[in-house]
């Protein structure tokens, strides 16, 4: 095992002009798991899904419809797509809720989506059906080939920065001027 190696758990994958993978074209994902043995696990943060509402997804669970505006149903992945993840602030909590990072937490159960129906979840929160998945190495390879940087993950960025600004955002948070990204990279 490397002793250099660091956990990504809590921080933005961003996609690079260099993807070339359709699914994952100008993408941010959280990463809620990651480890040297297993691999890592995150959400696409900035995909909301086109043809499925939230309140389609609360009816097919037989959950009462909320009174409050929803937000988007985002596609976290191409991985676990019948699974879904909710992200959320630190206000909300069960036995089944992770910390995942300083403000973040993950529950994956149905309790929080009849809570939130109720009016009784997390203040902050988003939703996703699937998520991203990496298998032990294969991230740290797609690292070394310039497919994704890493950023310091923010609660700014997943809960309040429209979905179509969140590349530009977390680009800009590292510094990075995404219009001025070029698609070709190379290896110092």
């Amino acid at each position: 095992m490397n002793a250099e190696w660091t956990s990504l758990k809590g921080s933005f994958l961003i996609a690079t002009t260099g993807m070339d993978d359709p699914r994952f074209d100008r993408s941010v994902i959280y990463l809620f798991s990651h480890t040297q043995t297993e691999g890592a696990l995150g959400l696409l943060i900035n995909k909301p899904a086109e043809k499925l509402l939230l309140s389609d997804v609360f009816g097919q669970l037989n959950l009462p419809q909320s009174d409050t505006a929803l937000p988007p149903l985002l596609l976290g992945g191409p991985d676990k797509v019948t699974n879904g993840f909710i992200l959320h602030s630190e206000d909300y909590q069960t036995l089944s809720t992770r910390l995942i990072a300083d403000e973040i937490y993950l529950t994956a159960t149905q309790d929080i989506l009849r809570d939130i129906t109720l009016g009784k979840g997390p203040k902050e929160f988003l939703i996703a059906l699937g998520c991203a998945s990496w298998q032990r190495g294969q991230l740290e390879d797609e690292l070394s080939g310039n497919i994704w940087l890493t950023a310091p993950a923010s609660p700014q960025v997943l809960f309040h920065t429209p979905f179509e600004d969140r590349w530009h955002l977390a680009l800009k948070n590292i510094g990075i001027d995404s219009y001025r990204l070029s698609a070709v990279s190379g290896k110092a």
